[in-house]
């Protein structure tokens, strides 16, 4: 079944961060390391859903902010330690936070479902201070051209989310348009650590194949 962007996350959150899934323990794996420093840095984590990362910087010493137009999902995360406070429903498209408030500001998994991701760009860079970072990942593109989905299953029933397939040249010309920088990019598959997800969901006779298409992709800017 296919279901705007919002329903679907609406219908996802209390399930989200329950659910082992080998591209976001990808992510997670690969970018935390590319997050530091995080200790006493401000944060803003863009479509921050169930405030996986909000949460995960609050833990490491940061002050971060999560910003995400889905209550549901809002909710969720304002269940977790450090984010009390610190969560706000809006759209990328208008965030509600002061120009040059950020240090970092980071964007996961929601480019695709951006109505404008000019826009969406724009004012992630607009609450970033100059220099700051802006991050951001998504499910890298290639995964898309070799049949994956933006879905999840809920009960018997499986729900894909309508979203865009920007390119990697769209997305790099967006951060560019908007005056960003790009000092790193990095296109990660499928290793080891997630190969136990797949083993636990019954699905380890399509690691090896899978396992050969980039999963993620990660752009780093600097604001100038």
């Amino acid at each position: 079944m296919r279901v705007s962007a919002l329903e679907g996350h609406r219908l996802w959150a209390s399930s989200y961060d329950l659910s082992p899934n080998p591209v976001v323990a990808l992510e997670t794996r690969i970018l935390a390391d590319l997050l530091c420093p995080i200790a006493r840095q401000r944060f803003i984590d863009v479509a921050c859903g169930t405030g996986r990362w909000t949460a995960y910087l609050g833990e490491h010493g940061a002050s971060p902010f999560g910003a995400d137009a889905c209550s549901d999902m809002l909710a969720q995360a304002g269940q977790k330690r450090f984010l009390r406070g610190r969560l706000v429903r809006a759209d990328a498209g208008g965030l509600p936070f002061c120009t040059g408030i950020a240090d970092v500001v980071l964007c996961s998994f929601a480019a695709a479902y951006f109505p404008s991701l000019k826009i969406a760009m724009e004012e992630m860079v607009r609450v970033a201070r100059k220099g700051g970072r802006i991050v951001l990942s998504d499910l890298h593109p290639a995964g898309i051209s070799a049949g994956w989905t933006r879905s999840f299953r809920l009960g018997s029933s499986v729900y894909e989310m309508e979203h865009s397939n920007p390119s990697l040249d769209e997305l790099r010309a967006a951060a560019q348009d908007a005056g960003l920088h790009l000092h790193r990019q990095v296109e990660a598959s499928f290793g080891p650590p997630e190969r136990l997800i797949f083993r636990a969901a019954g699905k380890e006779h399509k690691f090896a194949e899978l396992s050969t298409v980039p999963a993620i992709w990660i752009g780093i800017w600097n604001k100038i």
